[in-house]
């Protein structure tokens, strides 16, 4: 039983120790994406095309992490509202993830059809991503880390977690996914 209670004790040391170290391959990425603003970034689109941020020069951007299955997949309606009301000044983009509890696990064309037949999405869709871990995402990265976008470190905590981006190219801010697209935590920075 002493041993148990010690190697329990020696792991949970170990774990404290590891915890917000970043892995050499996470600190070689940061290094050479120093510098970068959000207009460097081009992803593919859903369709196989190419999303090119430099495009949105002058707009607000508003990016989203997005699942099929989700609870909170209904906020499609409220991104597409979002979209279509201010699209003037605002573009919003969505990047499908796998990453919280495998709530996206269609191929990019099945995401396509699910986000046209069940919400008439015409707003910019990424190809899916993962938007955290090892394999996050080069644009995930920048908005989630202050080293690399100026502003605040942030986590993405679930999907339909949102940043927006000012017309200048600089975060704003990061919203958790139980602010609706629709809320005046967002809609204060776009009048």
């Amino acid at each position: 039983m002493k041993k148990i209670f010690i190697l329990a004790l020696t792991a949970v040391a170990f774990l404290q120790n590891c915890k917000g170290q970043k892995s050499e391959k996470s600190i070689a990425q940061t290094k050479e994406m120093k510098g970068q603003t959000i207009y460097d970034f081009s992803v593919e689109s859903l369709d196989g095309g190419k999303i090119n941020f430099a495009d949105f020069k002058g707009k607000k951007i508003l990016i989203v992490n997005t699942a099929s299955e989700c609870g909170f997949t209904p906020q499609y309606e409220g991104l597409e509202k979002l979209s279509k009301d201010y699209k003037e000044n605002l573009v919003v983009i969505g990047f499908p993830a796998n990453n919280f509890g495998g709530q996206e696990p269609g191929s990019n064309t099945e995401i396509a059809t699910f986000c046209q037949k069940n919400f008439g999405v015409t707003f910019p869709m990424a190809a899916k991503v993962s938007v955290k871990g090892e394999d996050i995402a080069p644009i995930f990265k920048f908005l989630t880390e202050k080293e690399l976008n100026g502003v605040k470190n942030s986590s993405v905590m679930w999907n339909f977690t949102k940043f927006l981006i000012d017309e200048n190219g600089t975060l704003i801010d990061s919203f958790a996914s139980t602010t609706t697209p629709e809320s005046e935590s967002i809609t204060k920075y776009l009048k």
